[in-house]
């Protein structure tokens, strides 16, 4: 049975995982976030991976590999355990210059997500996430925030690339209680 820790001022009420109200929505807030990345993903054309290039900005592919290789980054400075067999499932850090195909990205995606998610139930129970200050909450926040700021990127040079997201994707981004 796993403690979780809510701050309560200075103190700290510790609350078994399993009665804690709070930890199963954060989780699952992070799952939906990522399954928002990999449907903008799947409303990417082939060739729109790419896009991005002409405008001197980093490839909507390299957009998808950044936000993979910062969960990677964060696996390896707070759960380097979690890190084990993602290399081997074709799951390792991205080289930004290579552009990565959908099928490549998707597969890095769903499993740094996947690593993630057992980062942030641990970081839940314990109250903290290692080398983030200050709690795993915060952590969450920080990890949609960035995601976020990368998917409107996207968004954006795709359409200076003539590829915009169709409407649907567009405004299906915003659709939380469906994804």
């Amino acid at each position: 049975m796993g403690i979780v820790c809510l701050k309560k001022g200075y103190n700290q009420v510790a609350l078994p995982a399993e009665e804690n109200p709070i930890m199963n929505p954060l989780l699952e807030t992070w799952q939906i976030n990522a399954r928002i990345t990999l449907y903008v993903l799947g409303a990417v054309a082939p060739e729109a991976l790419k896009a991005g290039k002409a405008l001197k900005l980093r490839t909507v592919a390299a957009q998808f590999a950044h936000i993979h290789n910062v969960r990677l980054m964060w696996l390896k400075e707070a759960a380097p355990d979690l890190l084990e067999g993602l290399d081997a499932s074709g799951a390792g850090k991205f080289d930004l210059a290579l552009n990565p195909d959908a099928t490549e990205l998707r597969t890095a995606l769903d499993a740094s997500a996947g690593a993630i998610s057992v980062l942030l139930e641990r970081g839940l129970e314990s109250g903290k996430i290692r080398g983030f200050k200050p709690h795993a909450t915060a952590f969450l926040g920080y990890l949609i925030a960035h995601e976020s700021y990368h998917r409107a990127e996207i968004g954006i040079i795709l359409t200076h690339a003539g590829h915009p997201l169709e409407k649907k994707v567009a405004f299906g981004m915003w659709e939380w209680g469906v994804r």
